[in-house]
């Protein structure tokens, strides 16, 4: 018999994580720019202030495994929304100016972690969030860098803040400039966050601009710069691994990629590929997104239950000015890059 808990241990916190993201999820469908993980971090908090001095530690096992382990089968499933043939073929075009948001991104995140003296785990959550996909990045990395529930509700709450300001200013904001609607298709895909955000954002350009089409376009850049994970991913294990050897004292001469390379970001590259290999029809593809997407509703509500609001608003002041300066970073550079190849 092992010392984990069983399933009926279990199913009691897995079971409330699963009411809370059914709440959440209602709410995030009918409110897009706010997004279904969002609202499940906030509602599990909000319960957990409520239950706060109860004894709640029958759920902790379903709780613990819901925001391990359902957040890593979330960023599997996410690999089958991932054509690799599909996305290189439109997003090549696009490739210098994600790239240069990316970087762009994840150098001011380092540099403002040191300046600012933000925990190093939530400033690279913050900067793989504000580079390449939101709270999908954020799930991906929160394991192989072992970031606690609380330095993932603080990443998402970051991000969730520039998402909405993004969606609502940045449509407004490429009128002012006088992007084209190729060019503020690339912008809102390089310079916004989530894709729910970035959807938000192209939907309204379409708005201003009837026969725009830009939603297509935007779509198509934001899944390009979810590729990003795999290396991202794989680059932090790697760093995670050394860093832990150095503090246990041992040599760095046995190196494994295979312990290096977590399990489910593996899964995640089969995914794809399996998307690809066999040309996967969206009418298979399309609920396997979705059950993505809720399983990470599940996982974020979870993570909500072990988080302390009180402290994470107390503290938010610092990650909240690193998210800025990532957001607005990111939002420089991709109109400067755009600039420079001739987009706009």
């Amino acid at each position: 018999m092992t010392e984990s808990p069983n399933l009926a241990e279990k199913a009691r916190g897995l079971l409330l994580c699963l009411a809370i993201a059914v709440v959440a999820w209602i709410c995030g469908q009918h409110a897009d720019v706010v997004g279904g993980p969002v609202f499940g971090i906030l509602f599990g908090m909000l319960l957990a202030q409520v239950l706060r001095g109860h004894d709640v530690s029958a759920l902790q096992p379903g709780i613990k495994f819901t925001s391990k382990y359902v957040l890593q089968a979330a960023v599997v499933f996410l690999g089958f929304g991932l054509n690799l043939a599909q996305v290189a073929k439109v997003g090549a075009t696009s490739l210098p100016v994600i790239v240069s948001t990316i970087s762009t991104s994840l150098v001011v995140s380092f540099v403002m972690c040191r300046a600012m003296h933000v925990p190093g785990k939530i400033a690279t959550l913050i900067g793989v969030g504000s580079s390449i996909c939101g709270g999908s990045a954020i799930a991906a990395t929160a394991p192989v860098i072992r970031a606690d529930d609380e330095d993932v509700a603080q990443a998402i709450s970051v991000i969730f803040l520039f998402n909405v300001i993004a969606a609502l200013v940045f449509p407004t904001l490429g009128g002012m400039l006088g992007l084209t609607n190729e060019g503020f298709g690339l912008f809102a895909g390089t310079a916004v966050n989530d894709t729910s955000s970035v959807t938000a954002a192209a939907a309204a350009w379409d708005g201003m601009h009837p026969g725009a089409n830009t939603l297509d376009a935007a779509t198509i850049v934001k899944l390009t710069r979810t590729l990003a994970i795999i290396p991202i991913t794989l680059a932090l294990a790697v760093w995670q691994m050394r860093t832990d050897r150095r503090a246990g004292g041992e040599g760095t001469s046995t190196f494994s990629l295979r312990r290096a390379f977590p399990t489910f970001v593996g899964l995640f590259v089969l995914a794809s590929l399996a998307t690809t290999v066999f040309a996967l029809p969206a009418a298979v593809t399309a609920p396997l997104k979705t059950f993505s997407k809720f399983l990470i509703v599940m996982a974020m509500s979870a993570i909500g239950l072990n988080t302390d609001i009180v402290k994470l608003v107390r503290t938010g002041g610092k990650p909240i000015a690193l998210g800025a300066c990532c957001w607005v970073a990111i939002a420089c550079v991709s109109l400067g890059m755009q600039h420079v190849i001739g987009i706009w």
